[in-house]
């Protein structure tokens, strides 16, 4: 054996061989118990990040484990098209080009971010190799393969003939700088401080921290309760400026604290105003567009920027003397998830899932427990988004993306929904003039639909095998937006929950506790560290320290340290097969480290089990360094050949054991030494019996 493991040297062959072999395809048998995990698709739009690589480290890891406990195990490989995430990438480089989305017709634009997607796909998926991932690559999906647009379409064809989707005007979540809708899990809301301005509406005086929209106002609203006002009711308001009359309604859902106790009404532009306007039968009036300017409002405001506008406003409110005063205020605003810029609710026709009904059978199935979570509070988080969901809106104006199948009548204005065949007539009124919704749906639909979709369209028996999947592992920033929506429609599809477990990672942090981000400076790039330490370092790096579910503080020392562990394997093998000559007389250390193996073989299996990597990490590494190689072998050096049958049966499982974390290192020393008299790939023999 060389000096040293030289991993730039070893891993791509190692890995070759693997999936030459199909080490990674399941062995599928009568009666053999199944272990399957669907990989969280990557986002096809850039390279891996550290994000990325621990949450590939831990599925591997339970993926070789249950492999090599003789389970049928399945680890299946995808990509993400991922919507609007990759349409704001491909814009951004747009822009440093000094190009817009709007410089191109939709074909063309879709065929660039084809492009674009596809280069960064395969990079992608060479990256997931170079990690070591054993997943099975002849079952690879793409979100955007045709057949998995098959199955999207069926379930949205499902839904409307079960009377579960709509086409509704309500009021959304709108991005105007990115050109879309977006539900409600896709807005961050945070609080901030800003101006309060207080305006004299005539007879009653409001606050509201958005005077551009007054021209959208269509009633002040006060709390039936707030005596203040009581003789008000029935009573007509002047808008400012442009002295437009509207009646002061009583509703509930005013909070008698805010500013005056009266609010102004305007259910074009906030959610609690459209629903107040729903409760009273107001007309809706918009006076802000899609691409954020003022529209419906006097000619000096329209074609502003809506803070353009607002700015212009305070100033005509100050001359007239409408304004009274001003003051601070904290309060909760919603931003868009991607450009992190104000989110305008604005009334707009979109398609939307009653949500209620799949909630409901989602939640009943936790409850049950036929979805378990393996952290509690993961479980508590899930259940409180399934209570508190509103009708899902799954329409984006976006050009990436699936197209939604709904065809709008000229003649009588009727959708027709389909399953993806374009209809030669109107469901209505047979008419034939029909036109394509524009829309695509949004991702996170087709994606919810993502282990029945995948198994739907692999091999024959492949669904009735392995579906409900074993796990669902995946990070706990995306529970709301994917894990529910995953449960809510596999269960509507299929009749069946969709996994049996959910296992919830948390983030990477620096070695501070910081996030990381470009901004700070502190990014841990994985494949450079991959290539500086070897994967198997890095992957242990990046469960080192922290349970799965807590975030993880991760430094290049700490890599560089588990090089050095992966150095120790490699260096304990030169010394076992140093020495061929045996003389079977075994004395109590022999039987010491025998009995030490065993416990740690059932403490590994019991804490990869159980789902607590970093614990099993750390029990692997203490009887590796501090019982094999600091004790045993230092006991050993003057009765060598007595000791050396011992040595290589406890080596050989200490390279089993340390396999899952560690592949690349273990695999080329069971190549070395145990290749010619046992299994020929360490990934196909058989787990440690304890």
């Amino acid at each position: 054996m060389d000096k040293y493991f030289d991993h730039a040297k070893e891993e791509k062959d190692l890995y070759a061989l693997w999936e030459k072999s199909d080490a990674f395809k399941p062995k599928i048998e009568k009666g053999k118990k199944p272990f399957c995990i669907i990989m969280p698709p990557p986002n096809a739009n850039d390279n891996l990040h550290v994000g990325h690589a621990r949450f590939i480290t831990i599925e591997d890891i339970l993926i070789r484990y249950h492999r090599m406990k003789g389970d049928a195990t399945l680890w299946l490989p995808a990509a993400d098209h991922a919507g609007i995430e990759t349409q704001y990438v491909f814009e951004k480089k747009l822009k440093k080009e000094g190009k817009s989305r709007l410089d191109f017709d939709r074909d063309t634009l879709y065929k660039m971010i084809w492009d674009f997607v596809n280069d960064n796909k395969t990079n992608m998926e060479n990256q997931l190799r170079s990690m070591g991932s054993s997943c099975d690559w002849s079952r690879n999906k793409f979100t955007l393969d045709p057949d998995i647009i098959k199955i999207v379409y069926k379930t949205f064809k499902k839904l409307h003939d079960d009377q579960l989707l709509y086409r509704g005007e309500r009021i959304v979540n709108y991005c105007p700088r990115c050109g879309t809708a977006y539900s409600q899990l896709e807005v961050d809301s945070v609080e901030r401080e800003d101006d309060l301005y207080f305006l004299d509406y005539g007879n009653i005086k409001i606050a509201t921290t958005r005077p551009e929209t007054i021209f959208a106002d269509v009633a002040i609203a006060v709390n039936p309760k707030d005596k203040r006002y009581e003789k008000l009711i029935g009573k007509k308001a002047i808008i400012p400026l442009i002295k437009r009359e509207i009646p002061i309604i009583a509703d509930s859902l005013v909070d008698i604290k805010f500013g005056t106790g009266a609010l102004k009404i305007t259910p074009g532009h906030d959610a609690t105003d459209f629903e107040i306007g729903q409760n009273h039968h107001l007309s809706v009036v918009s006076v802000i567009d899609a691409s954020g300017r003022i529209i419906n409002a006097p000619e000096k405001y329209v074609g502003l920027k809506a803070e353009q506008a607002r700015e212009l406003v305070i100033n005509d409110l100050k001359e007239k003397n409408l304004l009274l005063k001003t003051e601070k205020i904290k309060h909760v605003v919603g931003l868009c998830y991607k450009d992190k810029g104000l989110i305008e609710p604005m009334v707009s026709k979109q398609w939307f899932i009653k949500i209620k009904p799949l909630a409901d059978a989602a939640l009943k199935t936790i409850n049950d427990g036929l979805v378990s979570f393996s952290v509690a509070r993961y479980e508590k988080i899930a259940k409180h988004w399934l209570k508190n969901l509103r009708d899902w809106n799954i329409s984006r104006q976006i050009v990436w993306g699936i197209r939604i199948p709904a065809f709008r009548c000229e003649k009588c204005l009727e959708w027709t929904i389909t399953d993806g065949v374009t209809p030669d007539k109107c469901d209505s009124c047979g008419n034939g003039v029909l036109t394509q919704d524009p829309d695509t749906f949004d991702t996170w639909f087709s994606s919810g639909q993502w282990p029945f979709a995948t198994l739907q369209t692999g091999p024959k028996g492949d669904f009735d095998y392995f579906y409900p999947t074993s796990v669902m592992e995946t990070a706990y920033d995306i529970l709301p937006f994917w894990v529910i929506r995953m449960i809510m429609l596999g269960l509507y599809a299929t009749g069946k929950v969709p996994f049996k477990e959910v296992v919830i990672h948390g983030l990477v942090r620096d070695k501070e506790g910081q996030k990381i981000s470009k901004s700070k400076g502190n990014v841990i790039n994985p494949l450079e560290m991959s290539d500086k330490y070897g994967t198997d370092a890095l992957r242990m790096g990046i469960i080192w320290g922290a349970l799965i579910e807590n975030d993880v503080c991760l430094s290049e020392n700490n890599i560089r340290g588990q090089r050095n562990f992966a150095n120790k394997i490699w260096n304990i093998g030169r010394f076992v097969f140093a020495n061929k000559d045996k003389k079977t007389k075994e004395n109590k250390d022999d039987n010491w480290i025998k009995d030490e193996l065993a416990k740690t073989v059932s403490e590994v299996s019991k804490a990869l089990d159980n789902y607590r990597l970093s614990e099993a990490a750390e029990e692997l590494y203490d009887f590796i360094w501090h019982k094999l190689a600091d004790t045993y072998i230092e006991k050993i050096k003057d009765r060598r050949e007595e000791a050396q049958e011992t040595l290589e049966e406890v080596y050989k499982q200490v390279l089993k054991l340390a396999h899952p974390f560690m592949p690349y290192v273990t695999e080329a020393v069971w190549q070395i030494g145990y290749s010619k008299k046992e299994d020929q790939l360490l990934i196909n023999s058989s787990w440690p019996k304890g």
